[in-house]
């Protein structure tokens, strides 16, 4: 069983070798076996198997110049290794290298070389097998370009354990450690490139893109991740069609024609160089401009895409390039290369051919073929069917120097300085074994690999804990997932004025490591749009909203296409393409263009208004007029009248009414909070105080008129302290109700912003409106009781008390604050104030002008009037109406009593009255002097009833002889003691009433 192994195990490594032959692979020996991947043709010709004959292995077209250059900076790290006598000393590497062709089926094939004869080793044939030409087991394999053609060669290799460094496989399935055991690679991973891509279309604010990605292991992870990262940040996707190098003509026609019809213009692409080229071939035949191409590290400066005559439609590139790493000496190796020097490395030879477009002629099957494929073939053709007659013949003397080709473009080394990483890894791993001291390894009880018989996976164990200093001084450890953390540099494309060539010009970078939102740069100066433009193009399905508003949804739509939607009042956008206004703070209102919040208007019943002004020019009358009563009573405090109307409790009147009017003036100007809890107070206290004097006054004279005869305890009950002291009891009240409304709930300065938006209304809170209704209910009250007995007085002598006008004051009292309930609950802001100031001045102006006018009229204007003898005569008229009536119902009375008893005769009762029915006086003085005689002698009034006229009479003369006379003088000697206040119980005392 074992010899049928060993002998099944060389038959397939010995058609492994075949098939390749000696001239498909870099090949050297060495103590220790490194294994190489790279793609030194873009793909491989298209054949029909049949299956009529032995299948062969498929051809192999288009060279890749950077691919080969890839593999000619593994082979120089080696032999840098190798001369090195530091590293590895004593100890050579070899190297075995295959073309992948860029596709799986070949990379595999290659792969299964190295597992081939790492298997064998592993069986320990020797002593069955004669393997005089013994090739050590490949340790660690470098590659490969492809992350679809390394996720099927790590899944191959990790079976074994064998190591896999990939220097440009970046997609983020391969971090993925429990599918890929053994996989490494020296480039970041897409997870950063992704999220760099999204943070670009973000910077240049673009919010509509359409996406592209090889339908491999590569592309679709990367714009899976990247439409997770455009999601995050409101980026909308208008199309994602996947390609392939292999895709037929009519899928390439479809995905043409989405792109020719979409209105986005940024175009994120995540594949290779190979599988985007027959898309872009197509854009180019149909000439489709005006795009935004945003590429890939794969394709970003792969010299299929990065041709002249496409650089007129993908002029606008934008792309990710790996750090450019120096390789000292790798200039001069490269320019050392030729067929006949490097023996070892079997591409040479083509190399030669396709760099000079001539063959070598050696008779082989791989010539043939090779001078039927040259650079700029756009179809591959089969092998047998080109000869050398395409090619002139190589004479081996070229300069290698005299041509541009990509092998030569040393100027940013990225891929290569990630291969030359790569196998510098291996080396220090190796390097880690070699030195590594018996008890302080890496595997069981701190034992140490034998580095002569090392083993694959004793290598990933060391690659796994490596960590050195590469040439450039940066510390290299493969993290957790077997990646390196590294940054990239944005490029963008350039026409070369000299030779008209695409150059990649740096415009950026991205830090990984710094802070999310600083991690990118850009120089948009730098930034070459179509070639030519510096104005950063559009790409958005909306128009920008602009400040003052924001975005709409679209039913239907994406959230990208929008329609812009002036921000409300009250709410501003100060920004481009704003998703929601933004609230202004309480004080502020949006201006008129909802940009910016500016400070709300301002409102309170203000001292510069007009109507502020119109108010307080009211007070002011009011004070003035007031005062000037005053003054006019003060002046003429002596006289009749003024003595007549209770002198003191007028002159307290008057200082209420300056009160009220001055109470007004609270009301205007900016409320603060001590006005606020001073003005209803001041208020309500002063109307209180002016209703009870007038209460007070008026009562009193009601009181005496209507006693019979004034007694000494009159006198003593309606004596001036004791009207005072009723006064302040009244007043006293309304003082307890605002004490305890300023201790429970003061009232307090307020800022309204409820009533209109834009406006700040600064009024005062009341802090109970109870303890308001109180104040103004009590007030009304003390109005309501002194209405009632100034109506009871009104037919009572005028010149004391004006009971008409009293009356008609209070009605116009009631008036008013009546009328202010509703204008008050229906009015806000300054008007609730001026509302109140327009109630207290017309309350006011109504009690002064029914109350105290006429009589500064009387006294100003009518001085004859204003006369002992007048009051008098007033007086005398009142009393004499009462008696009349009495006497008349009296007389009635006892007529009819007579007239009951049978009609005796009805006598008239005597009096001083004298009785005229139906006639007058036949010798009539004139007026004038019929005026003088009355005030010389007396009054005489005519009372008229029912039946007739009463005429009656009151002389002044000297007191008369008779008793009763008698009895009416000393009764008036006695009241003419009293002071000017009593003259009406005086007057009235007077009257003989039988």
């Amino acid at each position: 069983m074992t010899l049928y192994s060993c002998c099944l195990v060389l038959l397939l490594f010995t058609w492994n070798t075949a098939a390749y032959g000696p001239n498909q692979r870099a090949q050297k020996k060495g103590d220790i076996i490194l294994g190489g991947l790279f793609p030194i043709h873009f793909g491989v010709a298209a054949k029909d198997q049949d299956l009529k004959s032995r299948p062969e292995s498929v051809e192999c077209i288009r060279y890749n110049f950077r691919g080969f250059r890839w593999l000619q900076a593994m082979i120089f790290a080696i032999e840098e290794i190798n001369s090195s006598p530091t590293l590895l000393p004593n100890m050579t590497l070899g190297y075995r290298i295959f073309d992948t062709c860029n596709t799986v089926s070949k990379a595999l094939e290659a792969t299964l070389s190295f597992v081939a004869q790492n298997k064998i080793d592993s069986l320990n044939l020797d002593e069955f097998c004669n393997c005089s030409e013994h090739i050590p087991s490949t340790i660690a394999v470098v590659g490969a370009t492809g992350s679809g053609i390394s996720t099927a060669v790590a899944n191959l290799l990790g079976l074994f354990y064998i190591p896999q460094v990939s220097y440009a496989s970046s997609s983020r399935l391969l971090s993925n450690k429990n599918q890929f055991k053994s996989f490494l690679r020296t480039i970041p991973n897409d997870e950063h490139q992704a999220t760099a891509m999204a943070d670009i279309i973000e910077y240049f604010r673009w919010n509509w893109v359409g996406t592209i990605a090889a339908d491999d292991d590569y592309g679709r992870p990367g714009i899976e991740k990247f439409r997770e990262e455009a999601e995050e940040r409101d980026i909308c996707i208008d199309f994602s069609e996947l390609i392939s190098q292999y895709s037929d003509e009519e899928e390439i026609q479809q995905v043409v024609e989405v792109i020719q019809n979409s209105t986005a213009r940024v175009i994120v692409v995540f594949s290779s160089g190979p599988d985007l080229e027959p898309l872009i071939k197509e854009i180019v035949r149909r000439n489709i401009t005006g795009k935004i191409w945003l590429a890939s590290e794969a394709w970003a400066s792969s010299s299929l895409i990065a041709m002249p005559e496409f650089f007129r439609v993908i002029g606008s590139t934008i792309g990710f390039a790996l750090k450019a790493g120096q390789i000292p000496g790798f200039r001069e190796f490269l320019q050392k290369v030729h067929p006949k020097k490097s023996t070892n490395n079997g591409f040479a030879k083509e190399f030669w051919e396709e760099t000079f477009n001539c063959y070598l002629p050696d008779g082989s099957k791989n010539s043939q073929a090779s001078a039927s494929f040259h650079k700029g073939h756009e179809e591959g053709l089969g092998a047998g069917n080109g000869t050398s007659a395409f090619r002139p013949p190589c004479t081996g003397d070229e300069n290698i120097t005299s041509v541009e080709t990509p092998y030569m473009d040393y100027t940013h080394l990225r891929i290569s300085y990630n291969v030359y990483l790569a196998v510098y890894s291996i080396a220090h791993a190796l390097q880690d074994i070699y030195t590594c001291t018996p008890g302080k390894g890496l595997f069981t009880n701190g034992s140490c690999a034998d580095i002569k018989k090392v083993e694959a996976w004793q290598v990933l164990k060391h690659l796994r804990h490596l960590n050195f200093t590469n040439n450039m001084g940066e510390q290299v450890d493969f993290d957790e997932f077997g990646d390196l953390v590294g940054n990239y540099s944005i490029i963008n494309w350039h026409l070369s004025p000299e030779d008209g060539s695409v150059v990649f010009e740096e415009v950026g970078h991205y830090n990984v490591y710094a802070k999310k939102g600083e991690r990118l740069f850009i120089n948009e100066n730098k930034i070459l749009w179509g070639g030519f433009s510096k104005e950063v193009p559009f790409s958005n399905c909306s128009r920008d909203c602009l400040p003052g508003t924001r975005k709409g949804i679209i039913e239907g739509e994406p959230t990208c296409c929008f329609e812009c939607v002036d921000c409300p009042d009250g709410e501003y956008s100060d920004e481009t393409d704003a998703s929601a206004c933004d609230k202004c703070p309480e004080d502020y209102w949006s201006n008129e263009n909802h940009t910016s919040c500016i400070p709300k208007q301002i409102e309170f019943l203000a001292w510069t208004e007009p109507f502020g002004i119109a108010l307080t020019l009211f007070a002011v009358l009011g004070i003035f007029l007031t005062s000037f009563v005053l003054g006019v009573f003060t002046k003429f405090r002596n006289t009749p009248i003024v003595k007549a109307t209770n002198r003191e409790l007028s002159y307290l009147l008057l200082f209420s009414l300056l009160c009220c009017f001055s109470s007004s003036l609270f009301f205007i100007g900016e409320p603060q909070n001590w006005t606020c809890r001073l003005r209803q107070p001041a208020f309500g206290i002063s109307f209180v105080l002016c209703i009870s004097c007038i209460l007070v006054k008026t009562n009193r004279v009601l009181l005496v008129f209507e006693a019979k005869i004034p007694t000494s305890l009159h006198r003593k009950w309606w004596g001036l302290n004791l009207q005072f002291l009723l006064v302040f009891l009244c007043t006293f009240v309304q003082i307890v109700i605002c004490v305890i409304w300023l201790y429970t709930a003061p009232p307090s300065s307020y800022r309204n912003h409820e009533l209109e938006d834009e406006i700040i209304f600064i009024t005062c809170h009341e802090g109970s409106l109870m303890a308001l209704g109180f104040l103004i209910g009590y007030t009304c009250l003390l109005a309501a009781i002194c209405f009632f007995f100034a109506f009871k007085s009104r037919k009572l002598p005028e010149n004391f008390n004006e009971a008409k006008f009293i009356t008609f004051s209070m009605l116009i009292f009631f008036i008013v604050w009546i009328s202010f309930i509703p204008a008050y609950a229906s009015t806000y802001g300054k008007f609730v104030s001026a509302v109140e100031v327009i109630a207290i001045l017309a309350a006011s102006f109504g009690l002064l002008a029914c109350i105290f006018f006429n009589k500064v009229y009387i006294i100003l204007f009518k001085p004859s009037r204003n006369t002992i003898e007048e009051v008098r005569c007033s007086t005398a008229a009142h009393a004499f109406k009462v008696a009349a009536r009495a006497t008349l119902r009296r007389s009635n009375v006892s007529r009819k009593r007579s007239n009951s008893l049978g009609g005796s005769t009805g006598s008239t009762p005597s009096s001083s009255i004298s009785s005229k029915s139906n006639h007058e006086d036949p010798f009539p003085l004139p007026a004038s002097a019929e005026r003088q005689r009355q005030q010389q002698r007396g009054c005489k009034q005519k009372v008229s009833f029912g039946s007739g006229t009463v005429t009656l009479s009151l002389s002044f003369e000297e007191p008369q002889k008779n008793a009763m006379a008698n009895r009416n003088a000393k009764r008036r000697n006695s009241l003419e003691a009293q002071n000017s206040d009593d003259s009406l119980m005086r007057h009235r005392a007077l009257l003989p009433l039988q």
